[in-house]
C-alpha cells in the first residue's frame, strides 16, 4: 500500500482516497477465492454477520434499523482469513473504526445495475456505515455513473462514494469487474480522511 494526497479536485460525492493497494495481490488473492462460487448476485461475502459465518452463534432479534451495523456482531469468513493481503487491507481501515460488511462484487461482461440509491451508504447519514470501493478487475470500457458523471476509478484505487446519489454501472465486456466494498462506521478518523479535516 502506498499512500498519496487526496484529489481535492473532485466533486463532494466522489473522493479518491490517499491508498493505493497492490493490484497484483489483490488480483492473485481474488482468482484463488473465486475458485468457491460466488453467490447471491454475483458476490463473495468476506466478513459479514457473526451468525452467518459461526452457526452456532444465534441470530440476532429483529431491530427495526439496520444501517449502522449495531444489530450485530461482525466476523471474517474463511475466505478473508485465508487471504493475508487483503485481510492486511481491510486492516487499514479496521484499526481506526469498525469495519462491518466487507465483500467481493462481480459484474459479468455485458452486465448492466440500472440506477439506484443506497439511502443509509452516505457521510451525511445520522447512524449509518459508508462504504469504501476498491477495484481489483476492471476494464477502461467499465463505466460507474454517479449523479451521471463516471467515475475514473482505477484498479488498486480507494474510493468513497455518496451512495445516497443515483448510480449504475456499465459492463460491455469483454472482462469481468470485481470490487471491494468496505462498510464501516463513519468516526473522527474516517471523516477526517473523506473531508481532509
Amino acid at each position: 500500500m502506498t499512500q498519496t494526497k487526496p484529489n481535492v479536485e473532485l466533486s463532494p460525492d466522489r473522493i479518491k482516497l490517499p491508498f493505493t493497494f497492490d493490484v497484483a495481490q489483490l488480483q492473485a488473492e481474488v482468482q484463488q477465492i473465486s475458485k468457491n462460487a460466488f453467490v447471491y448476485y454475483k458476490v463473495i461475502q468476506l466478513r459479514a454477520p457473526a451468525f452467518m459465518v459461526d452457526t452456532s452463534i444465534p441470530q440476532p432479534p429483529p431491530v427495526g434499523d439496520f444501517a449502522d451495523g449495531s444489530w450485530t456482531d461482525w466476523l471474517d469468513t474463511p475466505d478473508l482469513i485465508n487471504s493475508p493481503y487483503l485481510s492486511s487491507v481491510i486492516d487499514t481501515f479496521r484499526q481506526h473504526t469498525k469495519v462491518t460488511l466487507v465483500r467481493l462484487l462481480r459484474l459479468a461482461p455485458g452486465a448492466v445495475v440500472k440506477e439506484h440509491t443506497d439511502p443509509t451508504l452516505g457521510l451525511e447519514i445520522p447512524k449509518s456505515v459508508i462504504r469504501l470501493t476498491i477495484p481489483i478487475f476492471s476494464a477502461d470500457n467499465v463505466e460507474f455513473f454517479l449523479n451521471d458523471t463516471v467515475v475514473p476509478m482505477q484498479v488498486g484505487e480507494c474510493w468513497y462514494l455518496r451512495l445516497t446519489d443515483p448510480h449504475r454501472v456499465v459492463n460491455p465486456g469483454p472482462g469481468e469487474r470485481v470490487n471491494l466494498t468496505i462498510d464501516m462506521i463513519p468516526n473522527a478518523w474516517v471523516k477526517s480522511l473523506i473531508l481532509g479535516d
